[in-house]
């Protein structure tokens, strides 16, 4: 959403010169053509750039809140490494060492780590 406000602002600000540019750019500016197109860049290198790869993180990181299952091992976004002992709909139970517990909302679930990997730590 504040990627929208700032591109937003961002044509609000061209609008002043593109006014200004309706003399047909006898100062030797941009004409409003080449405003226009120098616009499109922009908002095409803002799109690839950000938009593009934070949808795809989120949709990656929803795929992988939808598919923890009990004995999955994760590590969460403060750190802790541990085995997944129940999941609920929007709380897993991660078993951080013998039988010690701790509830960990999904979101805050960074990664899923392989198969064997807490017994390597």
């Amino acid at each position: 959403m504040n990627s929208i406000k700032l591109l937003i602002a961002a044509f609000i600000a061209t609008l002043p010169s593109l006014a200004m540019a309706q003399d047909g750019g006898a100062a030797g500016g941009m004409g409003v053509m080449g405003q226009v197109i120098f616009f499109a860049g922009f908002i095409l290198i803002f799109y690839f750039l950000i938009w593009r790869p934070q949808s795809k993180r989120a949709k990656e990181h929803k795929s992988l809140m939808s598919g923890l299952e009990k004995g999955d091992e994760v590590v969460t976004s403060g750190g802790v490494a541990g085995r997944i002992t129940k999941v609920t709909d929007d709380f897993i139970v991660v078993e951080v060492a013998d039988n010690v517990e701790i509830k960990v909302q999904k979101v805050a679930v960074a990664s899923a780590l392989p198969k064997g990997t807490l017994k390597d730590i």
